[in-house]
Parts: C-alpha cells; sequence; structure tokens
C-alpha cells in the first residue's frame, strides 16, 4: 500500500521548519512500512513550543482546541496542559488533521501523563523509507496503554515483533511505572 495520506501531509509540511512526526496507528505503520489497517483519521506530533508556528504556517486552516472531549475555537493563546490536542479543518478541500502537542525539557520528551517518563528528544521519531517522519513505535504505544481500544491492542500485537530488546525493555518499564496492570507487560 501507498501511504497516499502521509504523503500528502508530508508535502503539504515540506516547508514547515519545526520538527513534527506522523502519530498514532499510522506510526506503527511507517514503522513497519506498509499499512496494516484502514485509518479514520490522520495525527501529527510536534512540540508544544511550537504550536504558534504550526497555526501560522496553515494559516488557510481552521483550529479547535479539545477541551475535556469538547471543541473550542483555538485563537492565539498559548495551550498549556492538560490541553493537548488541536484539529486543524482545510474548509476548501475538508481535510482534517489532528495535532498531538508533546511535552520537553532540555533534551528530552516527558510523557504527559507522567513526567517519570521520559525520552531523549534526539532519539524520539525516524523516518521511513520514503522519508515521513513518525513518533517511533515504543512512544506511540505507550500512548495507546490508557483506555485500550481493539485497534489500539491490534497495533501492538502487529508491531511487538518488529521492536527491539531496547524498545521492549524501555516501553515494558514505562508501561509499569503508567498502567502496572495492562495486559501488555507479560506479552513484553
Amino acid at each position: 500500500m501507498s501511504f497516499e495520506k502521509c504523503k500528502y501531509i508530508t508535502s503539504l509540511l515540506s516547508d514547515f521548519d519545526k520538527p513534527w512526526f506522523f502519530a498514532g496507528g499510522w506510526a506503527i505503520d511507517l514503522f513497519i512500512g506498509r499499512e496494516t489497517r484502514n485509518h479514520s483519521d490522520i495525527e501529527i506530533a510536534l512540540y508544544r513550543k511550537d504550536q504558534l508556528e504550526i497555526k501560522a504556517y496553515l494559516k488557510e486552516w481552521d483550529f479547535k482546541k479539545v477541551v475535556k472531549g469538547e471543541f473550542y475555537l483555538w485563537k492565539n493563546e498559548f495551550l498549556e496542559l492538560p490541553i493537548h490536542e488541536m484539529h486543524a479543518f482545510n474548509n476548501r478541500n475538508k481535510d482534517i488533521m489532528e495535532i498531538l502537542l508533546n511535552e520537553t525539557t532540555e533534551g528530552n520528551w516527558l510523557f504527559r501523563r507522567n513526567f517519570k517518563i521520559s525520552y531523549p528528544l534526539n532519539s524520539l521519531w525516524s523516518y521511513s523509507n520514503e522519508g515521513m517522519p513518525y513518533l517511533n513505535p515504543e512512544i506511540t504505544l505507550l500512548y495507546k496503554t490508557k483506555n485500550t481500544r481493539k485497534k489500539d491492542h491490534d497495533d501492538f500485537i502487529t508491531v511487538k515483533d518488529f521492536l527491539s530488546e531496547k524498545q521492549k525493555e524501555w516501553l515494558k518499564n514505562a508501561i509499569i511505572l503508567q498502567e502496572p496492570n495492562h495486559r501488555w507487560i507479560d506479552l513484553l
């Protein structure tokens, strides 16, 4: 399969000069190198500090922030935790993109649900063979441990045997800190 949605977003953001990467199920598929399931949406992640830059870059799009599961117009206020999700709408062609804000400190990514869990920024994402950036699978899977749905579990089963021992160990330790009774711990 061809990753057409991802190629479109990569082209759209080709001149955006801040780090960004695909998240969610697309990140898993880009890591594996093939589309493993249908995706109902497209999610990208970027650093919280770059939120106003993405809005300026996509100036023709409308933005809404998600607050406690509800959509609200996002003006130009700087969004702080617990807000971490925005949706961008292109009224011209009806495209929708979910944008997930990620916490960082000097040199490290921080898991927004538990700042004890971190990862070096220089290892947070990788590139597919086609040059598309994606959040590394161990980080993607950690996000999927909260309220794990069938598609999340399917993503885990699909990717777990592709993970290196180092990735499995990091993920297992992170899940133990965040969701100590999660069923994936025994599978890692």
